[in-house]
């Protein structure tokens, strides 16, 4: 086969988050499926994938590699690798986007990538919480994907938003986390119930909280965090009693004892326990912290801080068995509390 026919077959995003040998891998496959590649082809050589795709040689390598496993591709020495498999097509090409990759986004991701298994194409990228830059992921990858898989987390408000993911097909539509008020037809969802969520994880900490005068949740205000969650908690302060409040700068705020602080975001939790300590004040006597999102460093920080978190490794495997099953639901994701010595 031509050189020049064969490169145009293949696509490296630079700016995607998928990794470039899965991206090369996943071209090969897609152009057997379009039968624009037949069996018994001779591919280039892994020195030729190097310098036309400007990628390492590990890379190419690897590429090949994951190919060879997956029974697409064989190698035979002196000669170099052929196609030698066009059954085994992939149904399953998928658009993943995720606002951000912290920590417990990373749980989901990982989960609902293994669930998944190796024999799906998945184009991952991250569009930082900036409706612009997702506009644009979708208006150039809006082709052939069987599923678009989307957390939908902006600072941005507005109908354009749910105009745009308004037109993307719904049986193919999965969303992660959240539910977008204005999304219509039948698509499906693991979402979060936020305000439901919080009021039900206080009221189970209900009796540790009472030791407590003052409950304070902080919510910066340019914070892409739904206004679902403090109103939980305010309904759950106003029905029990609790003197409460709502900081939007942490860096400002005094801490003082007797109080309780729910941090949302990662970056506000180091503010927090840095000023706690700096006082020297004793967390879960004077001062109690609870923190959004389970991630596996909150279980040793400071002898364990208490958090509030739905079940992400389950989201992720939920969505991927809703792909593997070919089904359309909408399932709220279980949620809980851990108490831990910080409250």
């Amino acid at each position: 086969m031509k050189s020049d026919i064969f490169f145009n077959l293949i696509q490296i995003d630079k700016n995607s988050t998928t990794p470039k040998y899965l991206q090369l891998s996943n071209s090969l496959i897609e152009a057997v499926s379009a039968g624009r590649l037949s069996k018994n082809v001779l591919l280039p050589s892994i020195n030729e994938l190097s310098f036309s795709l400007d990628i390492s040689r590990d890379t190419a390598q690897k590429g090949y590699n994951y190919l060879k496993n997956l029974g697409f591709v064989n190698s035979v020495p002196g000669k170099g690798y052929f196609i030698v498999n066009t059954d085994n097509q992939k149904k399953i090409k998928i658009l993943l986007l995720f606002n951000k990759l912290s920590a417990h986004k990373k749980i989901i991701y990982d989960s609902f990538v293994q669930t998944l298994g190796e024999n799906v194409s998945i184009d991952f990228y991250i569009y930082n919480n900036n409706f612009f830059t997702f506009k644009k992921l979708i208006q150039l990858k809006h082709n052939n994907y069987t599923h678009y898989v989307i957390i939908p987390n902006f600072v941005e408000t507005g109908e354009e938003i749910t105009d745009l993911i308004n037109t993307l097909p719904k049986e193919k539509l999965i969303l992660l986390d959240k539910k977008i008020k204005g999304i219509c037809g039948n698509y499906a969802a693991i979402y979060q119930n936020f305000q439901q969520d919080i009021f039900k994880a206080l009221f189970s900490a209900k009796e540790v909280l009472e030791k407590y005068h003052t409950l304070k949740i902080i919510s910066p205000i340019s914070s892409y965090f739904t206004s679902e969650i403090t109103n939980g908690f305010q309904l759950f302060c106003n029905q029990y009693n609790f003197k409460h409040a709502i900081v939007n700068n942490i860096n400002a705020e005094p801490i003082k004892k007797g109080e309780v602080y729910i941090n949302l975001i990662e970056d506000d939790l180091a503010i927090l326990l840095e000023k706690i300590i700096e006082l020297k004040l004793e967390l879960g006597k004077d001062v109690g912290v609870i923190s959004y999102n389970e991630t596996p460093l909150k279980k040793l920080l400071l002898n364990g801080i208490t958090t509030f978190s739905a079940d992400f490794k389950k989201m992720g495997s939920m969505a991927a068995q809703m792909i593997i099953n070919q089904k359309i639901e909408q399932i709220e994701v279980p949620f809980s509390l851990t108490l831990r010595a910080s409250l």
